[in-house]
């Protein structure tokens, strides 16, 4: 469980709307999933230029799985018809952030 309440608290001080933060735990044989729900809107600063910011929150924790012999998996739920993910450039090309 110390696992679910990190992953939510990080996440809560990086969007905007902390009260939509929902963290799903589900454990089975292959290990621990965590399946985080943010507000659309905020799925940009979970994800992170790149994919960094997701990757860095996996890293933590596969590190806490590694201190409690678990394996730890992190899925970013994205809601069904969001729209797939644009770079800035071409968000500028169409005059998304215009």
């Amino acid at each position: 469980m110390q696992d679910q309440e990190f992953i939510e608290h990080v996440v809560k001080a990086l969007v905007n709307n902390p009260n939509d933060v929902k963290v799903d735990r589900t454990t089975d044989d292959m290990g621990v999933l965590l399946t985080l729900h943010v507000n659309p809107s905020d799925m940009g600063y979970v994800i992170g230029r790149e994919g960094n910011t997701a990757k860095a929150l996996r890293l933590l924790l596969k590190i806490i799985g590694a201190k409690n012999n678990a394996r730890i998996n992190l899925k970013i739920y994205e809601p069904e018809g969001s729209h797939p993910r644009q770079s800035y450039a071409s968000q500028q090309a169409v005059g998304v952030n215009a």
